[in-house]
């Protein structure tokens, strides 16, 4: 096999492994297999319904555009018959498939995806909180240590206070400033 064989063969192997060319096979066999769903409901269900108010099948209206509109004895259809009985079978089929495309498949998608999006932005909204609670809580650390450091200390030198109180008891509760009880 020559060099350009194999990079010919090699550029459509590439081309078989694209997501969106085998997204669109499975695609293709999908919808192949819904369209018989569908003319069924529409053979099922549609066409009798019809049928109740005009003739069963809607392949039997037409319109004759110039006479004489008919078959002749030889089975050729005479005249300009305008068969919009056939368009509307076609219009109600793609409509109805339309119709359940969008209600069985899309929008159950839809909800399902803004449902994840929605999760997905609660938990990035509660790790931007916890990121800022614990910002703040740094920040106040970082205020603390530098008070200290400076002997200032938050709220009337706070921190030297708890530096002389040695093991977390004040002045006067059984223990002297020497440490004496």
């Amino acid at each position: 096999m020559s060099k350009k064989n194999e990079s010919v063969l090699a550029g459509f192997k590439a081309f078989l492994m694209r997501g969106n060319v085998v997204d669109l096979a499975v695609a293709v066999v999908i919808g192949a297999a819904f369209t018989n769903i569908v003319n069924s409901v529409v053979k099922g269900i549609i066409s009798p319904v019809v049928g109740a108010v005009g003739t069963q099948s809607l392949e039997g209206y037409s319109s004759c555009l110039k006479a004489p509109c008919g078959v002749d004895a030889k089975g050729e259809p005479t005249g300009v018959n305008i068969m919009w009985g056939s368009v509307l079978n076609a219009t109600l089929t793609f409509l109805i498939t339309a119709a359940v495309v969008y209600f069985l498949m899309v929008l159950p998608m839809a909800k399902y995806l803004a449902r994840m999006e929605d999760r997905r932005k609660a938990r990035e909204g509660v790790q931007e909180t916890m990121e800022i609670t614990e910002l703040e809580v740094l920040k106040e650390i970082r205020d603390n240590l530098v008070a200290q450091r400076t002997g200032s200390g938050p709220a009337g030198g706070h921190g030297r206070q708890v530096q002389a109180q040695g093991h977390g008891q004040a002045p006067g509760y059984g223990q002297g400033h020497d440490g004496s009880i």
